[in-house]
């Protein structure tokens, strides 16, 4: 059975076991009558609307429907979805309506992005379309070719997205709007978002943990949100778990979330009902903001949220042969699929159409009449699809100079302690426009160092409430990702730092966000933005403490996977590169960067100018560790990421001992796509500089953070690879030491060593001498470490020394520090 049977429209919830008493918290308003030119607008606006929505579905000619119907005049493939479309259109009349009584400043953030029809026809009504397409003018050819080309390869696409004037949100997957929509009003106070949420979406986990968003709103500082829930009752082929809660329920969900709940429902009189609701909603906005911004800020404010309730695809078929279609999920998408071929389905489509009367819309020039055209704001920067926070508002951010927090040479210092001083800084000279998005890990990541000057946004807790905190730390990366994504297209910077195994919650966020944005760099009015920032700490080899569950690399390849003018992925050794990699990543516009580090103490091998200098290579040899500076080697030993670079110098240190006629070359990458085959990646080296940085010829042994098929993936398609090993997670951890972490992924120093040996005998006849001895040696090495951690549950001493490759040999003690 394709979908559940129901045996009349827009059936009603069935009563709940809630006490009545609940229902004394929805918000009840003095019935009042708009004046009828304000009614005429309204409808004849959505009316205009709700036409041009169902002919994008269908038509293909005749799209003034100047004549009866033919099959010739129907679409050869209907995309698209009907049933959400006329909620929206109603909500885009009245919004137009508050813009220009209020003069607001507004967002329209639209959770339902499948219902693209709707927005596009208003976006063609209020003139926002042909200011970006001219193509779709307000004429008869510009409206044919709007209709006839939506959803074609040629024409505007089903759902809405970054080619859409004024969208922030990519309303692809479903869940995400109302988060975006808190991000965008942060530092902004005069904005206003509505954000239309469909109750399919309401279901989805982000949404659920979104409606917390409120919680770190500052009304003195920030805009606000008003939430508008559309209730029509059904998703793809059954009823919505909104749609089966009575008022009583859904009052008691809402008052609990924090808010004042306002039912939506008089189908009589919807536009009176709309209408007052939306001035309501604003008015206690208003109110709550002007108490914060008076030094009186209410504690736990309830903020307005709509509950809108009207039937699914309102004003479509009543019936298609024999189905119930308006009210029912069979409305979600195309109401007459078979209009192409079916004389009788044919006919409805004409009756549906011809029931909005175009000919009564529609100037014989094709644009639309003053009635319908009355209700739009007259000022261009007030329209919908032509506010300024959509596509060109970015702020430059103020960045220090980061050498200034540089480490010393030869000291020890965590990367992310390190970090810390910077951030806070950035965060004192960009009060406004630079947030730090958490799930709740920051002190835990050693960033503790930003709170020095700011605190936490947690506005529903007496020790952080009304305090200008730039730090949000809510224990979902869903709306972490949300909030950062609002932030960022509307022109300011963030960055999320996380734990490594738990970024990957938001890997397909992070991908619709990069479709977006990849979209918004080829039409040719969206401005630049300030790239997405992640900070990847708590990696896998540190986790040991944790176990299993929390040493997972993924995110790495999820990002490598985007296009190559956004993908960024970094991976600083130490302390003073890391600086400089936070600097330029901050800086930066467009990409998608993700950096990846250790909050352990770790050595700091390079100066502020040798970090500087090997930041802007990508990688370099490092000459200390490596025999004759690197010159001539038998095999060339690569480190990415902080902890498996740090085994490759020990292994360095090791051969050097065991082995001297054994020749290396030790290098660092910092930054991963510059392995990508040349011509794939702007940073991808190319080949003579490929050959020049790993030699034309010789072994080389990567030891890699990540999974061994994401440098795989990278290198493929370069010249003589199967000169190439590598070595990396291999999905082995438990609850133990970290030193057999390296070992049980095979990344240890000793595997290190191994691989040179191995490596290094192909052109070392006094190493191939010595090859049987020197690898059963550091077999041996291996189970006696093992076998010392089983018994005493800690690595050997000296593990973590730092290995001198001076003429005394004497390693420098580190304190590797436990769990945390």
């Amino acid at each position: 059975m394709p979908g559940e049977v129901i045996d009349r429209p827009n059936p009603q919830p069935l009563a709940s076991n809630v006490p009545d008493d609940v229902l004394s918290l929805v918000v009840k308003l003095e019935k009042t009558r708009l004046d009828e030119d304000t009614y005429t607008g309204l409808q004849q606006f959505r009316r205009a609307a709700n036409y041009i929505a169902a002919a994008m579905i269908f038509l293909h000619d005749n799209v003034f429907l100047e004549r009866d119907l033919t099959f010739d005049d129907i679409k050869p493939r209907l995309l698209g979805h009907w049933g959400t479309c006329p909620g929206l259109t109603l909500v885009y009349s009245h919004l137009n309506l508050l813009v220009t009584k209020h003069d607001l400043n507004l967002l329209y953030v639209v959770g339902p992005g499948h219902g693209a029809p709707a927005i596009l026809a208003s976006l063609w009504i209020e003139g926002s379309l042909e200011k970006v397409y001219p193509q779709y003018g307000r004429t008869r050819q510009g409206l044919h070719n709007l209709i006839t080309k939506f959803s074609t390869p040629s024409g505007l696409p089903s759902h809405i997205n970054a080619e859409t004037p004024g969208a922030i949100h990519e309303g692809g997957e479903l869940g995400y709007a109302l988060s975006v929509a808190f991000g965008a009003v942060m530092d902004k106070p005069d904005l206003i978002v509505a954000c239309i949420v469909g109750d399919g979406e309401a279901e989805s986990g982000p949404t659920a943990t979104a409606w917390h968003g409120y919680k770190y709103i500052d009304p003195a500082e920030s805009g606000a949100v008003i939430p508008i829930v559309h209730v029509n009752g059904f998703k793809i082929s059954e009823r919505t778990i909104y749609g089966c809660m009575d008022d009583k329920e859904m009052v008691a969900l809402f008052t609990g979330y924090g808010y004042q709940p306002r039912f939506i429902e008089d189908l009589e009189d919807i536009d009176a009902d709309v209408s007052a609701s939306m001035e309501w909603a604003l008015g206690e906005i208003r109110r709550i903001q002007k108490a914060a911004r008076s030094g009186k800020p209410i504690m736990k404010p309830r903020w307005p949220v709509l509950i809108m309730r009207t039937p699914k695809g309102w004003g479509g078929p009543k019936k298609v042969k024999g189905e119930i279609m308006e009210g029912s999920f069979h409305a979600h998408q195309v109401p007459l699929m078979l209009a192409k071929s079916d004389r009788e389905e044919l006919t409805q489509l004409q009756s549906w159409l011809g029931s909005y009367k175009p000919h009564e819309l529609f100037t014989k020039e094709g644009g639309v009449t003053e009635k319908v055209a009355s209700i739009v704001p007259r000022n261009d920067r007030h329209k919908l699809g032509q506010t300024i926070n959509s596509c060109c508002s970015r702020e430059t951010l103020e960045i220090p100079d980061w050498q200034k927090f540089s480490v010393k040479k030869g000291d020890q210092a965590s990367c992310m302690a390190t970090i810390g001083e910077l951030l806070d800084e950035v965060l004192v000279k960009n009060p406004h426009s630079m947030r730090i998005f958490s799930p709740d890990e920051l002190v835990s990541n050693k960033l503790d160092a930003v709170f020095r000057h700011t605190g936490r946004d947690f506005q529903w807790d007496e020790f952080s409430n009304a305090r200008g905190g730039r730090v949000i730390e809510i224990l979902s990366e869903h709306t972490c990702q949300g909030f950062l994504q609002g932030y960022t297209l509307t022109g300011r910077t963030g960055l999320f730092p996380s734990y490594e195994s738990f970024l990957g919650i938001v890997h397909t966020m992070m991908v619709q966000y990069s479709k977006f944005n990849k979209m918004a760099r080829e039409t040719t009015w969206r401005k630049d933005i300030s790239s997405i920032n992640y900070l990847e700490t708590s990696t896998w080899t540190r986790q040991e403490h944790n176990g299993f569950s929390h040493q997972n690399p993924s995110f790495i390849g999820s990002v490598l996977n985007l296009k190559p003018d956004a993908a960024r992925v970094y991976l600083p050794p130490d302390a003073n590169t890391f600086l400089s990699t936070l600097a330029h990543c901050l800086r930066s516009k467009n990409y998608v960067n993700l950096m990846v580090g250790s909050k352990q103490p770790q050595p700091v091998f390079l100066t502020a100018s040798e970090a500087d200098s090997h930041c802007r290579a990508g990688g370099s040899v490092w000459k200390f560790a490596s025999t004759d500076a690197g010159l001539d080697p038998d095999v060339v030993l690569v480190g990415i990421g902080a902890e498996l670079t740090f085994e490759v110098i020990e292994a360095a240190a090791i051969l050097r001992k065991l082995t001297p006629h054994l020749r290396v070359r030790v290098i660092n990458v910092t930054d991963l796509m510059i392995l990508g085959l040349e011509g794939t990646h702007p940073h991808a080296l190319t080949h003579a500089d490929f050959d020049a940085l790993f030699t034309a010829d010789r072994p080389i042994h990567f030891n890699y953070h990540g999974y061994a098929n994401e440098l795989k993936g990278l290198i493929f398609g370069r010249p003589n690879m199967q000169r190439v090993s590598i070595e990396s997670y291999r999905e082995e951890g438990s609850t133990t030491t970290p030193f057999d972490m390296m070992i049980r992924n095979r990344v240890s120093r000793y595997h290190v060593a191994e691989a040179a040996i191995q490596g290094a005998v192909k052109r070392n006849e006094k190493v191939r001498v010595d090859m049987h001895e020197l690898l059963s040696g550091l077999r041996h090495e291996v189970k006696k470490t093992q076998e010392y951690i089983m018994r005493t549950s800690k690595d050997p001493d000296g593990t973590y020394d730092t290995p001198s490759f001076e003429n005394d040999g004497k390693p420098v003690h580190r304190d590797v520090g436990y769990a945390d």
